[in-house]
């Protein structure tokens, strides 16, 4: 299997004597067969908990081991940061020599790389800005104003949504106008114009340029596809069925020379149709590659055997799918658990029982529990059934760090040093701190700006010529453009991290929220200091030539799912397309009531019917245990509460995987509460009991079997449960709740 013409015969000696045994141990037979068959057109249908990540990794580390490739001739794509830093590990763990180079990553980052590069032959210098949903919507709310517009009657989400559509659908500003059939499509094709021209005028791209990009670029200078087409000779893509039109696209076109493409997806998982995702390009891979060798994961590794089958019950009811059935040597497990309750509200109470019960009785941590649900607007009674009875929980998809207003606010300062044609976050600071630069004033620079056809940030320089600013003012404004002027010149002097220290001191950010003296200023302080931390850690990570440009990419395409805690001891809440690719030893989906779960909306179409049924099976396969499914026969919605009937997907469950309450929900609760009571009373040993008879105390030395060693820093008592802060030596400081700490004196 060694390369014969002798380019990689150095990798391939140097390994020549591994074992095959030791790369293939731990794969099951047809993860093995996929791993080996290295040559031509791959489709591997990978069945959810089948190990699709440790085939790509395997197969990655089999043809560097085997020297079939050098590691920049290696490109593996998927969609989250998370996924792409645990391939990179694996391979890391296996190859360690033979990692550096390899192009890894999101499509996101990979292209943003790719442009990085190339982008100056479309008009694009290297330092272009990416912006992400909020800058998006202030930009179109500054192209509103600009169109005398009313934002509350055109609502800059769903025009950024419609823009995004058209993207997905690869249709230029003129041609969405041509085809635009209302006179919101209408408006939308003469916002999505003045939006492009801007995104130009700013040198910044959005996530959907960041696909549509690149097949300009290779269609216009055919010869740069044409080096990337030659330094490619294996292609991997993780997730595929999630792919859309321009990623498909860019894909086959990448592989066109070589032909090495393997593409990892499972078709009952494609839950992203409205965003783009197309089910086609994994159902018609086949078509698309006449030789392709096609290879099934059928192995669950996850999820008990009735789960398992109760999730396929459901998913086989579609007809666009691939046959597959998984199948586990786990054991068969408790019936999935079907709750009929009253409203939301005993729903969440059902929900929060379940878990102390767990928590009691299996001896569980609360990151075993996810609980899960079809929008977002549901958490809220979640929420407060929880923070009641002291249950510490985590929203994915709340308000992240990079998200923060001060955060953001410095991010700003750094967006505009690295491309200071970035209109949208010069506003943004342009009087922040407060300077005295009102937005009459910034009006009158944008007009000025855009009648000298400069940018904005040149306009400053030039605040004196600009009608009706004044002389003070004018000062001001020049001040601004001096101070960013310098630092702009620093960037080559210094690292990305000195840089921001330098200019975050220079602002009076810290004196700032230190004269506030108020305890959220404070914090906001700490999360500026977390920031400048994070840029020193990247550039640690990442040597001292990174730029900028580099650091501030990283951050906007991070997702809910990057920056999830998954090491916290805490219940997790996130909708159900959140959850793809997680797991957990207990899930409940909430809401399953027809025309929340599925939603109305697609009841009348046959295709998001189906995307709706994969939902729900990618949500009861993230259970690795036990999966309790809920629905309410009344439900609040904006203030209504309207009779609620059993979602279909209820009902097209085998009845052989399940218990119901239906007839019977509070005698079986009763019961389950007694016997709950009794068996804690068999359990005299049992920790957590014996925590409500110890005395804790400040500055006690504890131990906690997740968090290690701590000390005991606040006690409060003033709540049905106690509450301790804890600084653990290596973990930093936890909340933990009594009695579930779970915490022995040292």
């Amino acid at each position: 299997m060694l390369k014969k013409n002798g380019r990689h015969d150095g990798v391939a000696k140097a390994n020549a004597a591994r074992d095959s045994d030791w790369l293939f141990s731990d794969l099951n037979d047809a993860q093995r067969e996929a791993v080996v068959q290295t040559d031509g057109p791959v489709l591997i249908l990978a069945g959810a908990g089948s190990g699709k990540t440790r085939v790509l990794t395997y197969r990655i580390a089999h043809v560097l081991a085997n020297g079939l490739a050098a590691p920049q001739e290696i490109l593996a794509m998927t969609f989250t940061n998370k996924a792409a830093g645990e391939m990179r590990d694996r391979v890391a763990k296996l190859v360690p020599e033979l990692v550096s180079g390899m192009w890894i990553g999101t499509f996101h980052s990979l292209f943003a790389r790719l442009l990085r590069r190339e982008g100056e032959r479309i008009g694009y210098p290297s330092n272009f800005a990416i912006y992400d949903d909020s800058d998006q919507m202030t930009l179109i709310k500054a192209i509103l104003k600009e169109m005398n517009l009313n934002v509350q009657a055109n609502p800059p989400r769903l025009l950024a949504r419609k823009i995004s559509n058209a993207k997905n659908k690869m249709l230029s500003p003129r041609e969405f106008l041509e085809t635009a059939e209302t006179p919101d499509d209408d408006l939308a094709a003469q916002v999505y114009t003045l939006y492009q021209n801007r995104l130009r005028e700013q040198n910044a791209m959005d996530f959907d340029d960041l696909l549509l990009k690149p097949l300009e670029l290779f269609n216009s200078f055919p010869l740069v596809l044409q080096f990337y087409q030659d330094r490619f000779h294996y292609i991997l893509v993780d997730e595929y069925q999630d792919t859309n039109h321009a990623q498909y696209l860019a894909v086959r076109l990448l592989a066109q020379k070589h032909k090495n493409i393997c593409v990892v997806g499972d078709d009952d998982q494609s839950i992203y149709r409205w965003r783009g995702a197309d089910l086609r390009n994994i159902l018609d891979f086949e078509h698309d590659y006449p030789k392709c060798s096609m290879f099934r994961l059928e192995q669950n590794y996850r999820s008990t055997k009735n789960i398992l089958a109760a999730a396929h019950s459901v998913v086989k009811n579609n007809r666009q799918r691939h046959s597959k059935e998984l199948w586990t040597e786990r054991q068969q497990g408790d019936r999935v658990m079907v709750y009929a309750v009253s409203d939301e509200r005993e729903e969440a109470r059902y929900v929060v029982n379940f878990i102390n019960n767990e928590f009691r009785i299996a001896n569980r941590n609360f990151y075993d529990f996810a609980i899960l649900y079809r929008t977002n607007a549901q958490s809220r009674a979640l929420e407060d059934a929880l923070r009641v009875e002291g249950i510490p929980y985590n929203i994915v998809g709340g308000l992240r760090f990079y998200e923060r207003k001060e955060v953001k606010d410095v991010l700003a300062y750094l967006r505009v040093l690295s491309n200071p044609a970035d209109a949208v976050n010069l506003k943004r600071i342009i009087n922040y701190p407060v300077r005295g630069i009102g937005d009459a004033t910034v009006a009158k620079l944008e007009a000025f700006a855009r009648d000298k056809k400069i940018t904005l940030f040149d306009a400053l320089s030039r605040a004196k010529e600009v009608s009706g600013i004044a002389s003070r003012t004018a000062d001001k404004v020049i001040s601004l453009h001096n101070l960013l002027g310098k630092y702009i010149s620093l960037q080559n002097e210094f690292s990305s991290a000195e840089l921001a220290t330098m200019l975050v001191e220079e602002l009076g950010i810290f004196r700032f929220f230190k004269e506030e003296g108020t305890l959220e200023a404070a914090s906001r302080a700490d999360n500026v200091r977390e920031l400048l931390l994070a840029i020193a850690e990247f550039n640690n990570a990442n040597g001292r030539t990174t730029t900028l440009a580099d650091y501030l990419q990283q951050v906007t395409l991070v997702s809910d799912i990057d920056t999830w805690n998954d090491k916290s001891n805490m219940v997790t809440l996130m909708t159900l397309h959140s959850a793809k690719g997680l797991e957990f030893s207990v899930v409940f989906i909430t809401g399953l009531e027809e025309g929340l779960f599925p939603l109305s909306r697609s009841l009348d179409d046959p295709s998001a019917l189906e995307e709706e049924r994969r939902l729900f099976y990618v949500g009861a396969t993230r259970a690795k245990e036990k999966l309790y499914l809920i629905w309410a026969k009344n439900r609040r919605r904006f203030g209504d509460l309207p009779g609620g009937a059993k979602s279909r997907f209820l009902k097209e469950i085998d009845q052989r995987y399940v218990q119901t309450n239906e007839s019977r929900t509070q005698q079986l609760f009763k019961k389950k509460r007694e016997q709950s009571i009794w068996e804690q009373d068999r359990m005299p040993n049992y920790e957590d009991e014996s925590q409500e008879q110890i005395e804790f105390k400040v500055g006690m030395r504890v131990y906690h079997n997740k968090f290690g060693k701590g000390t005991i820093l606040k006690i409060n008592s003033q709540t049905d449960n106690v509450k301790l802060a804890v600084l653990f030596d290596e973990e930093g400081e936890k909340k933990l709740v009594l009695p579930y700490a779970k915490l022995e004196i040292l």
